[in-house]
């Protein structure tokens, strides 16, 4: 199974708040070779998209599996560009894993697979349980609330959701449908919030939140994070 299916990651230098943030040290790696391997350890048709010389410079040293792209505004378009020029089939389940990503458990991974295979949906991403009431007010964490059969209402970086979940950043389809989302234009919603999934509700593809419940490790966006992943690698 794990052969047919294509992790693909993408990842820019440009962040506000760190950086050259796929570049940034954590105990020895930078962050984009520690989401690479994560992955490969799960699918060898694992990529990075990017359209950052110093990323793949960076890269090529432990693959040869990057995808250079031209520039774009959401990531989803970026590894549409990627899936193209590895000519993907129309069916080829495709997991779309963010780049300050580096401890997704692979439970989690098979879940998202599993849930996808067995669920009517367009596309599948991931949520788990709120850790705190700071992350209800944290614009870096973002929100999803879904209706009584997990598929997704809403997102927000800061909403009054009835039962908010945290947003895990990942997501899955199939090449047709990612071809059909990335022709379509970019909604007001998706611009102002900076949140690409908006553009998929706002045109009626059905969204399933695969609930996750183990412990997930917070992503990279601060510098607070890096310091946070550095002693949870140091405790593994």
């Amino acid at each position: 199974m794990n052969e047919s299916i294509y992790i693909l990651i993408p990842s820019r230098i440009g962040s506000t708040r760190i950086k050259n943030k796929p570049l940034v040290d954590i105990n020895g790696e930078t962050l984009i070779q520690r989401v690479f391997k994560n992955a490969l350890n799960i699918s060898p048709n694992t990529y990075v998209a990017t359209d950052s010389e110093k990323i793949r410079d960076n890269l090529v040293k432990i693959s040869s599996n990057v995808v250079m792209t031209s520039d774009h505004i959401s990531g989803t378009d970026r590894i549409y560009e990627a899936a193209s020029k590895l000519n993907l089939p129309d069916n080829t389940f495709i997991l779309n894993l963010q780049g300050d990503e580096p401890f997704i458990p692979k439970e989690l991974i098979y879940q998202v697979i599993n849930d996808f295979n067995e669920t009517d949906c367009d596309v599948i991403t991931v949520s788990t349980k709120i850790k705190s009431n700071n992350e209800l007010s944290d614009p870096n964490c973002v929100l999803v609330e879904t209706d009584n059969n997990m598929y997704a209402k809403n997102f927000a970086r800061v909403g009054n959701f009835t039962n908010p979940m945290r947003h895990i950043g990942i997501y899955g389809y199939s090449y047709k449908i990612l071809n059909n989302l990335v022709n379509l234009e970019p909604t007001k919603s998706e611009l102002e919030f900076k949140l690409e999934q908006l553009r998929f509700l706002e045109n009626n593809y059905s969204i399933y939140v695969s609930y996750y419940d183990g412990n997930i490790p917070n992503g990279i966006d601060t510098e607070q994070d890096v310091i946070a992943a550095s002693k949870y690698l140091q405790n593994k």
